[in-house]
């Protein structure tokens, strides 16, 4: 560390304003009556710390973090406990940043002090402060939950190192001694005592110890390279298939050994929750209790303990029968836990007991899995699992409730289980060594999953509830649920196929049987099922390669002689003689509904890339998969037969030609609904000639006619479809053509039916500009140039109707908006014209001006009206400007007179002065205006320039608005929008043009006054933004994009600006910090004064280095 002696005077100027801003902090903490006072006091002593940590001395450093940690053991008892949490977070985060300083020495200070408090020297408030601290510092050094200290990686990476290395096993011992120091306490206890939350707290720090990603001196085995990424999850990767759960494994090495697995560690914490469990077994809620549930969670956690901290496999099997036996009672008798819990007992024991199995079967093999019962019981681990799985299954079907209750939790846990032992057998084709015990297990529990899903399936044939889960879920929905019951059915598969075929066959019978007397849709449901299933046991998905066919079944029924019995043969066979029925019109209407359908061509398409025509070099394997010679030949043999059955020279053509045939009815008879077309021909003539659907609410109007015109997009040509929407519009126009011509139109405008009928029609009309598509355009074109005319009259006539003419505004809004990109030279002219006169006619009107003399009530509704008015204006001013981005006409060269800049300096001018500071708090307005006004800025620069003294002053004051403004995306669009304006002006003045002219100069208001030009005021603005006040970091880039071209246009206010902000610091240092690094703003980097891109970049980067120069101190001023 540098002494004092060795600094500067700089230095020392600032290291004292520094320690000024901390003794302030300091003294607040200290002395301040306000909670959220001492909070921010806090949160201020560790900005400054770490912000100013290099220019600190090694007394400065340990004499704060001595403080923090003084102040909480000081305060322990406070009931301020996030004030203390965040003190202790504090001293954390200032111990990390310093401790590649420290001596050891001076870390084993502070541990020392730790040490004793955590170990109840200073009894039970300071004891849980303790544990409390040593939390926060282990977050700290953990990738995942450090904080952003502006350090690189490797700071981090190393801290996470020497802390793994040298104190985490302390702090596991200190937090293991203080809960033994309170267990007996706590279980001699008759009431609610201090210590539990000790306990509680030294549980979950040993929690947090475990869950660390653990990296160095791990001895890991001979050949394997440590990884160097800590931020990897820790989890199992031999597990291909996506789970619900996961289960994170625990590798601490050989070093941990004593401290976890020797010393009775485990004993003891099986004991404390066993003693706690029989204690208050009459009291239900002391499951849910913080000291139980840590108690779980660690008990969980060391079922995932793995790796070299196990000298033998025979260590850690003692391990695993040593939790296993302290968890049996959490979920045996598998019927008795689940009754409890139905009569009102917490499911969370229940459910750390399945996580608990997950994580054994995480870091087992099988085999190991189902010996660990059978030491202490009469069956395997492997039986306890199905009984288990099986008693959830039972709860699922009885609830029949598609709710997630805890049934539903368990069985995705169990679930996991069963796929994280079956994934690595699945593979490598170890089917044949899973234990016998194990294999009935499965077949038992694929037996009853099959059933329940058949109950549940059969229980939604008549299930009218649209937002059912069972009906509404595809296929892939449920591919990953199906893909678990399969690994399971694959295990037993011996039973499995067996069972399949019957119950298929079952089906198929009940079909025929009952053809014409009973109601086939719960055998249908049954039958989509069972496809689903069969789908998934018989063949994978293959993700873009040819699938194998299952190894179970490849090294299962090696015994058949004659292929045509195989199992695999016979249930497919099954399947596609039923699949075959579907060609049969008369069995196609009455069973085979498009749902069936689906699921039949699906299992087809899943099953042929398995099985159908397979070439002869694919159906040689010369993997053995560890069998031995003469079992892998029978394999081979058997597999060969499979494949061979349906192959080229067997039943493979035939087959084919079935598979073909469905298919190709399946593209003509299931094209869609047909029978719905004819019903839509109704709708649409009535929606077209009749008044009925008037009735209909006016969002209604619009979202039936946007509906029946996106129809037309499933028509045979272009043309068909173009005559559809003029069919279907025609009478709306006709009638609005018609009535605007008529003399009397505003004496009987008025009329209720009369408004109704013409809001009904303009809803209709927007429905349908809002469903143009590419071969509608022409349709919606005439549609809109048809009532240009009518809509100019109507707003004439309907100006004091405020809905009605926000619905003609919204018309035009959303037909601008859908063709103008479309549109040609010509027609572009036309619609721009219409949209001038549709502008001025609004204007002339005084249309949404407001009267200053109206009640507080009726102002309010006036400035809603207003806003939406305003709003649809400005939508229709930018749908106009797009046309200048995309345009998709043959001949994008607008005509002579023509100009959408026009249409938008006049907009400009109508619709600026109506939108106050008071509008501009809607959001949406808000958004809408800042967009429109960025990309009119960048885009018609000069056209804004041409604006008068008064529309221009307005864009000024609703733009320095903007700048202040909370959304951030309001200030980005700001912050563009100064960007165009200085980089169009100084490139401008640059080739001798005038750019902004008067408006960048200066001018006087009406008042006579003088006002400050454009460019200097708002360099002025920015610099106060970026240096006093609080933005998003995130906004940094934009605003040197902003800031630079400004600068370029006023140097000379730049240079006043900048000496002003220098004379303002009293402390000779820090001004002359400030003026170098006003200095180095523009002129570092190699800065050239051109608008380029690799200027920009270097601007960007000049002023960060800018603000982390500065910000600190001229924030403090």
């Amino acid at each position: 560390m540098q002494g004092s002696s060795d600094r500067g005077p700089a230095d020392l100027t600032q290291l004292q304003a520094t320690m000024q801003a901390i003794e302030i902090a300091c003294s607040s903490i200290q002395n301040s009556q306000v909670a959220n006072a001492r909070f921010q006091a806090a949160a201020a002593i560790r900005d400054a710390a770490i912000r100013e940590w290099g220019i600190l001395t090694s007394d400065d450093k340990k004499s704060l973090i001595s403080f923090c940690l003084c102040f909480v053991m000081q305060h322990a008892s406070s009931p301020e406990g996030y004030v203390q949490s965040k003190v202790s977070s504090v001293a954390a985060q200032l111990m990390k940043r310093g401790w590649l300083d420290f001596a050891a020495a001076e870390k084993e200070a502070f541990m020392y002090e730790v040490k004793q408090a955590v170990l109840g020297v200073h009894g039970v408030d300071v004891q849980f402060t303790g544990i409390n601290f040593l939390e926060s510092l282990v977050s700290e050094f953990s990738p995942s939950t450090s904080t952003a200290m502006g350090l690189p990686r490797e700071f981090h990476e190393q801290c996470l190192k020497l802390l793994e290395l040298e104190y985490l096993k302390t702090f596991y011992c200190w937090a293991q001694d203080a809960a033994v120091s309170v267990t007996s306490r706590i279980i001699e206890s008759h009431s609610a005592v201090p210590e539990v939350k000790v306990c509680t707290a030294a549980l979950r720090l040993m929690l947090q110890i475990l869950n660390w990603d653990f990296r160095y001196n791990t001895n890991m085995a001979k050949g394997a390279k440590p990884s160097m990424d800590v931020f990897n999850d820790g989890v199992r990767h031999d597990i291909a298939s996506p789970k619900r759960s996961e289960c994170i494994l625990v590798q601490p090495g050989p070093s941990w050994r004593d401290v976890l697995i020797s010393n009775g560690h485990i004993g003891w914490l099986l004991g404390l929750y066993g003693a706690l469990r029989q204690k208050f077994s009459c009291e239900g809620y002391w499951l849910d209790c913080p000291v139980a549930v840590s108690a779980r969670k660690l008990i969980v956690q060391f079922c995932s303990l793995t790796g070299t901290i196990f000298p033998s496999a025979n260590m850690q099997e003692h391990h695993l029968l040593q939790l296993l036996s302290g968890i049996i009672p959490w979920i045996d008798p598998p019927h008795a836990v689940s009754q409890a819990i139905e009569c009102g007992k917490s499911e969370s024991e229940m459910l750390d007991g399945c996580r608990a199995l997950l994580s054994m079967a995480t870091v087992t093999t099988p085999t190991v899995f189902d010996q660990l019962l059978k030491s202490v019981s009469p069956f395997g681990t492997l039986t306890l699992l199905s009984t288990l799985m099986c008693e959830v299954i039972k709860v699922l079907m009885a609830k029949n409730t598609e709710e997630e209750t805890w049934s539903w939790i368990a069985r995705d846990i169990l679930l996991d289980t069963w796929t994280t032992l079956l994934i690595p057998m699945h593979s490598i084709g170890e089917n044949a060594r899973f234990p016998s015990e194990g294999i009935n297990a499965a077949a038992n529990l694929f037996a009853l999953i099959v059933e329940a899903e058949l109950r549940a399936a059969s229980a939604s044939a008549f299930n009218d509830d649209e937002d059912s889960q069972y009906l509404q879920a595809s296929i892939s929905a449920m591919d990953e649920r199906l893909s678990s019951y399969a690994l399971i059915a694959r295990a037993a598969i011996d039973v499995a196929i067996p069972l399949l075929t019957r119950l298929f066959t079952e089906r198929f019978a009940r079909l025929h049987q009952g053809k014409g007397i009973t109601d086939p849709t719960e055998t249908l449901e049954e039958l989509y099922s069972l496809l689903l299933i069969t789908g998934h046991v018989l063949a994978d998905e293959g993700e873009g390669e040819t699938p194998s066919v299952p190894m179970a079944i490849q090294t299962h029924f090696v015994d058949i002689v004659e292929t045509h019995k195989h199992p695999v043969v016979v249930l497919s066979s099954t399947i596609i003689r039923f699949a075959e029925q579907s060609l049969d019109q008369e069995m196609r209407t009455s069973v085979f509904s498009p749902r069936l359908m689906e699921a039949v061509i699906w299992f087809l398409a899943r099953w042929s890339s398995t099985y159908l025509m397979v070439p002869e070099e694919c159906r040689e394997d010369n993997c053995n998969s560890g069998y031995d010679h003469e079992s892998w030949l029978r394999s081979q043999h058997s597999r060969k037969a499979l494949l061979s059955f349906f192959g080229q020279y067997n039943q493979g053509k035939p087959v084919l030609d079935v598979i073909v045939r469905i298919s190709m009815m399946t593209l003509i008879s299931y094209p869609g609904e047909k029978d719905l077309q004819d019903s839509w021909r109704e709708l649409a003539n009535a929606f077209a000639n009749g008044r009925t659907l008037f009735l209909l609410h006016s969002t209604h109007q619009r979202s039936l006619a946007q509906t029946l015109v996106l129809s037309a997009s499933g028509m045979r040509n272009p043309e068909a479809s173009n005559q559809y929407v003029r069919d279907l519009t025609s009478h709306m126009t006709a009638y609005l053509v018609e009535m605007s011509n008529k003399n009397d139109l505003k004496n009987f405008s008025q009329q209720p039916d009369i408004i109704l009928s013409v809001s009904c029609l303009l809803e209709r009309l927007r429905g349908a500009a809002r469903a143009l598509e590419p071969r509608t355009q022409k349709a919606i074109y005439e549609m809109g140039f048809s009532v240009m005319n009518s809509v100019l009259v109507l707003l004439e006539v309907y100006k004091h109707e405020f809905a009605v003419v926000y619905l003609l505004l919204k018309f035009v809004v959303d037909w601008v908006d859908g063709e103008i990109i479309y549109l040609e030279a010509q027609e572009t002219a036309i619609v721009v014209d219409f949209c001038m006169r549709l502008l001025q006619l609004y204007s002339s009107h005084n249309i949404g001006k407001i009267s200053v003399s109206l009640s507080s009530s009726l102002l309010s509704e006036a400035k809603t009206e207003m806003y939406k008015d305003l709003r649809a204006l400005l939508q229709l001013i930018a749908n106009l400007c797009s046309k200048d981005m995309v345009d998709f006409s043959s001949d994008s060269i607008e005509t002579p007179g023509t100009s959408i800049s026009q249409v938008v300096y006049f907009g400009l001018h109508i619709v600026t002065p109506l939108i106050s500071l008071d509008l501009l708090k809607y959001p949406k307005l808000c958004h809408d205006y800042f967009s429109l006004l960025s990309h009119m800025l960048e885009v018609y620069p000069e056209m804004v320039a041409q604006l008068n003294n008064e529309a221009f002053a307005h864009v000024l004051g609703t733009l320095d608005f903007g700048l202040h403004h909370q959304d951030t995306e309001v200030v980005d669009m700001c912050l563009k929008v100064l960007k165009a304006l200085a980089s169009y002006h100084y490139k401008e003045t640059s080739i001798g043009k005038i750019g902004l002219g008067s408006h960048a100069s200066g001018f006087k208001d009406s008042d006579g006054k003088f006002q400050e030009g454009i460019l200097s005021r708002f360099l002025r603005s920015l610099l106060q933004l970026l240096l006093f006040e609080d933005y998003s970091t995130d906004l940094v880039g934009i605003a040197a994009d902003a800031l630079f071209p400004l600068i370029l246009c006023e140097q000379g206010v730049y240079q006043r600006l900048g000496q002003e902000l220098a004379d303002s610091q009293a402390n000779p240092t820090l001004k002359s910090r400030l003026v170098n690094a006003l200095q180095s703003l523009t002129s570092s980097n190699q800065l050239s004064p051109t608008l380029d891109r690799i200027n920009y970049q270097r601007f960007r980067k000049n002023l960060r280095s800018f603000l982390i120069e500065v910000h600190g101190f001229l924030r403090t001023m």
